[in-house]
C-alpha cells in the first residue's frame, strides 16, 4: 500500500470521526438516535454557501457553521423534543420529522441543485514522496483535537462527571440533583454544533446539495453501533473503516466501497456482539 492509500485512509478515517462524534455524543448522553443529524449537517454546509456567496472569507463559515447549527438545536430542542424525552419511538419519528423539514426548507431556498461554494485552498504538500492536499490532511489533527477535548471533558471536569453520571443513571442522577433538562439541552446542541462543522469542512471535498447529509449520516449510525460512547473506540473504528474504504475503492470500484462501512460493520456485530467496546452495542 503506498502512501497516497495510506493518506487517503486516515484523513477518510478523520473525517467519518469528525461526522459521527456529535451523533455519538447525543446518544450516549441522551439514550437518542438523532436522524436529523443529517440535516445539521447540511444546514452546515450551506452556511458556508450563503456566507461565502455574500462575500465573507472562505475560512471564516467553518466557524460560522456549528454556531447557527447550535442556534438551530438551541430552539428546536425545547419545542419538538423535549417533551418526548421517555418515549423512544416518538424522538426517533420527531427527529426523522425535523430532518425532513430542515432538508424541505434548504431546497425551498436553495433549489435541488448542486451549489456552487468557494472553498479553502490551502494547496499541497510533500508526505513521504507523494503530494497530497493539506486541507484534507488537517481532517486528522482536528479529528484528535476533538477527540481529547471531549475525553478530557468527560473525565477532567465536573461538567464531564455530570455528564457520565447521567450516561450511568439517568433517574439516579436526577435523584441527586442534577437538572436532566438542561444535561439534554446542552448535549443536544453540542452534537448538532459538530454536525455544522463537519458540514462546513465537508464543502471543499464534496457536492453540497440538500441530500449531502444522507450518506453520512448512514455512516456514522453505522459506526455508532460499534463503539457505544467511547471517543477512542470512535478513533478506532474510523481509521479502519476509513483504511476499509480507500482500499476497496483502489482496488475495486469507488461506489462498492461506499459499502464498505455498512457491510463491515454487519460482519463485525455478528462475530463480536459487543462491538469494539465491551457494552458499546445499542441493545
Amino acid at each position: 500500500m503506498n502512501a497516497g492509500l495510506v493518506l487517503d485512509g486516515l484523513t477518510t478515517g478523520g473525517l467519518f470521526f469528525i461526522v459521527t462524534l456529535g451523533l455519538l455524543i447525543v446518544f450516549g448522553m441522551m439514550k437518542l438516535i438523532n436522524f436529523a443529524h443529517g440535516a445539521f449537517l447540511a444546514l452546515g454546509a450551506y452556511t458556508c454557501v450563503l456566507a461565502t456567496s455574500h462575500g465573507l472569507p472562505v475560512w471564516l463559515p467553518i466557524l460560522l457553521a456549528p454556531v447557527v447549527t447550535g442556534v438551530v438545536a438551541a430552539v428546536v430542542e425545547p419545542i419538538v423534543l423535549r417533551r418526548l424525552y421517555g418515549r423512544p419511538m416518538d424522538t426517533l419519528l420527531a427527529t426523522w420529522g425535523l430532518n425532513m423539514i430542515i432538508i424541505q426548507l434548504i431546497t425551498l431556498y436553495f433549489g435541488r441543485g448542486t451549489q456552487p461554494v468557494k472553498t479553502v485552498d490551502l494547496g499541497a504538500v510533500d508526505v513521504f514522496g507523494t503530494t497530497y492536499s493539506l486541507y484534507r490532511l488537517l481532517f486528522i489533527p482536528v479529528a484528535v483535537a476533538l477527540g481529547l477535548s471531549v475525553a478530557l471533558v468527560l473525565n477532567k471536569t465536573r461538567l464531564g462527571l455530570v455528564g457520565r453520571a447521567v450516561i450511568m443513571d439517568e433517574n439516579l442522577a436526577q435523584i441527586s440533583g442534577i437538572n436532566n433538562t438542561v444535561v439534554r439541552f446542552a448535549t443536544f446542541v453540542f452534537g448538532s454544533a459538530l454536525a455544522g462543522l463537519a458540514g462546513a469542512l465537508l464543502t471543499p471535498i464534496a457536492s453540497v446539495d440538500p441530500n449531502i447529509g444522507v450518506p453520512w449520516l448512514f455512516a456514522a449510525f453505522m459506526i455508532s453501533l460499534l463503539v457505544g460512547i467511547s471517543p477512542a473506540a470512535l478513533g478506532v473504528a474510523c481509521v479502519l473503516l476509513g483504511m476499509l474504504q480507500v482500499l476497496l475503492a483502489s482496488l475495486w470500484d469507488p461506489t462498492i466501497a461506499t459499502l464498505a462501512v455498512p457491510v463491515a460493520v454487519v460482519l463485525i456485530l455478528r462475530f463480536f456482539p459487543q462491538g469494539f467496546v465491551k457494552g458499546a452495542r445499542v441493545s
